[in-house]
């Protein structure tokens, strides 16, 4: 950054001296243009670090506008987030801190996080969990978002979303034999996957992930940040204690 503003301050005490009184006229003529470009191009050639350092300062200011242009969404959007009837809800009900999470039950990612996220409710229990359904890896997880909702009408949303998150095989056979062996009606599941409620929670869901810019799952958003992909236990809680910190 120092070498920068050097060949900027280079550059102007070469030339300022240079510059006409009247209004209009060129700063330079084509020779002083052509002196101005050798001189940068050379320099370039003799420190190539310099456009790394350029591209890195320009990309961190890039990084700042868009965390800031989403912790303001964050704001906006945050009742909608936190206190949507038709998403269930998960650890304390009433905990002072709320995580809510996106995911697809045939992610991956999501999976190999879920054992993390089941630790942090366990270890603190005064956190409360929301979760949003969006099946963005097709008509399975689709059926298996629609499922799991279904099941909350029955009173056993998490044992379903528990046992699909831990489920290597996420289909309509093995969501419904799930259900199954969790003594749910299955007459009345296949009726409430298509109930106001679930339709309502898959498209709020659908549009929140797109005002948020998420574009894949896991993703994660605890106080006004926003954490895409996989998050570590430290992590979650890192930015649990500085949601605290700010509602204190």
């Amino acid at each position: 950054m120092r070498r920068l503003a050097l060949l900027l301050a280079l550059l102007l005490a070469t030339f300022v001296g240079r510059l006409p009184a009247a209004a209009g006229e060129p700063v330079f003529d084509a020779r002083e243009e052509q002196a101005i470009r050798d001189i940068v191009a050379d320099y370039l050639r003799q420190n190539p670090e310099i456009i790394l350092e350029a591209v890195r300062i320009l990309r961190e200011r890039q990084a700042r506008a868009e965390s800031a242009e989403v912790r303001r969404t964050i704001r906006q959007l945050r009742d909608r987030l936190e206190r949507d009837p038709n998403s269930p809800v998960g650890g304390n009900p009433d905990g002072d801190v709320t995580i809510v999470e996106f995911f697809d039950y045939r992610c991956p990612y999501c999976k190999r996080v879920a054992p993390t996220v089941r630790e942090l409710l366990e270890r603190d229990g005064n956190i409360r969990m929301v979760y949003k359904e969006w099946p963005i890896l097709g008509p399975d997880s689709e059926f298996a978002a629609r499922a799991a909702l279904a099941a909350r009408k029955q009173g056993r949303y998490l044992e379903l979303h528990e046992r699909l998150m831990g489920s290597k095989r996420v289909d309509e056979e093995s969501v419904m034999a799930a259900a199954r062996e969790l003594g749910l009606d299955l007459e009345r599941l296949r009726a409430d996957m298509r109930a106001p409620e679930t339709e309502a929670h898959l498209a709020a869901t659908m549009e929140l992930a797109n005002r948020l810019g998420i574009t894949g799952t896991p993703a994660f958003v605890v106080g006004e940040e926003l954490i895409p992909g996989m998050a570590s236990r430290a992590t979650l809680e890192k930015l649990v204690a500085r949601a605290r910190e700010g509602a204190s």
